[in-house]
């Protein structure tokens, strides 16, 4: 087991939120005596977000530049850089008045997803050859990244591709609500279509197996219906009957403990899942599982006009790494005024300490 593994944290998109948030989280010290984080990004954006992050916020730590992962000196007050160095000085923050904080005004660009890409690639390159015990991913825009040419739907797209991944499954998580999914970036005409015996099993797989190695000796897994009412004995569809249920039966022949042994109507799924009736829930599609999560873990102060809390993570279950990340977006019309908020990093940064602790 290991006691501070090295977490490999991609910056995210240069013009987002990415090295705002790096700093905050970076700037607490008890995650030090946790983990041992090295950053993988550009200097450029980094002086920028520390200059702001001091101006704002009074957060004054150093940048220490390094081209190889031994080179890093894990020590609190300076964050360890692994720099990149794919963006110009002169780019951040376009050209604006360097000396107050505000947004880039830039948004997704072809420079802007380049560097996100390449960032992650470099972050699963030090995590294949054990240079990482796991990895941790802010946000990346999938409009710039395939305005640079590399045609991903995701991070979880590009983890997959860049380890030889068949099977994998995202899983999103806050506090004690989880949720794996069974088909995400596809339309939904499309993800009715995947709501196959064989995935559905793949994915309580999955689902069981990360739950134990955080810790859940027998997880308690609910598997949400897709239609409504899961289909009312066939009336509003059939997949509850011909594809879930049968993967569900295998399952539980396996040994896996299914709560319940049936799938759950996805109208009161969630209030059980809360309740404590399971430790994870696998959700037929994307916005089954999102919606609920993003309801929980992200809090809009109406009456002050910011995010009050953007908490939660996302992860890739099934690669022969870990990769953790957070569940929000780049930010792009916020990003470098200093508001951002950290909270989804730091959750992340839990999980993957955690799970490097184990996997080593």
């Amino acid at each position: 087991m290991i006691e501070r593994p090295i977490l490999g944290i991609s910056m995210g998109d240069p013009f987002g939120n990415g090295p705002e948030i790096s700093v905050k989280a970076l700037h607490d010290p008890a995650l030090y005596d946790r983990c041992r984080p090295l950053l993988v990004g550009d200097r450029s954006s980094m002086e920028y977000a520390l200059k702001t992050a001091k101006k704002v916020s009074g957060i004054d730590l150093k940048l220490h530049v390094v081209q190889r992962a031994e080179e890093a000196k894990f020590e609190y007050g300076t964050i360890d850089l692994y720099d990149m160095g794919l963006v110009p000085a002169d780019q951040i923050p376009n050209g604006m008045d360097k000396s107050e904080p505000r947004p880039f005004g830039v948004g997704a660009c072809a420079l802007g997803g380049e560097a996100s890409f390449q960032y992650v690639t470099k972050v699963i390159e030090l995590a294949m050859a054990g240079e990482v015990h796991a990895t941790v991913t802010n946000a990346l825009s999938k409009e710039a990244i395939n305005m640079a040419g590399h045609h991903y739907s995701g991070h979880t797209e590009i983890y997959a591709d860049y380890t030889d991944t068949k099977k994998y499954a995202m899983m999103l998580a806050h506090e004690e609500l989880r949720v794996v999914h069974v088909s995400t970036h596809v339309s939904l005409k499309e993800a009715c279509r995947r709501v196959t015996k064989q995935r559905v099993l793949d994915c309580i797989r999955m689902a069981d197996e990360v739950l134990k190695q955080l810790g859940i000796k027998t997880p308690k897994i609910g598997v949400a219906g897709l239609n409504p009412h899961c289909g009312e004995g066939g009336m509003f569809g059939r997949e509850e009957i011909e594809e879930i249920q049968p993967a569900i039966d295998e399952a539980a022949a396996e040994g896996i403990l299914i709560s319940g042994g049936k799938p759950v109507p996805p109208d009161t799924a969630f209030s059980k899942a809360l309740g404590g009736w399971y430790d994870v829930l696998v959700v037929m599609y994307h916005d089954q599982g999102h919606i609920p999560l993003k309801v929980k873990g992200f809090v809009y102060n109406k009456e002050e006009q910011h995010w009050e809390a953007v908490a939660g993570i996302n992860m890739t279950l099934g690669l022969p790494i870990i990769r953790v990340s957070v569940d929000h977006g780049t930010g792009f019309g916020h990003a470098g005024d200093g508001h951002a908020n950290e909270r989804s990093l730091l959750n992340a940064m839990d999980y993957a300490i955690r799970l490097g602790q184990n996997r080593g």
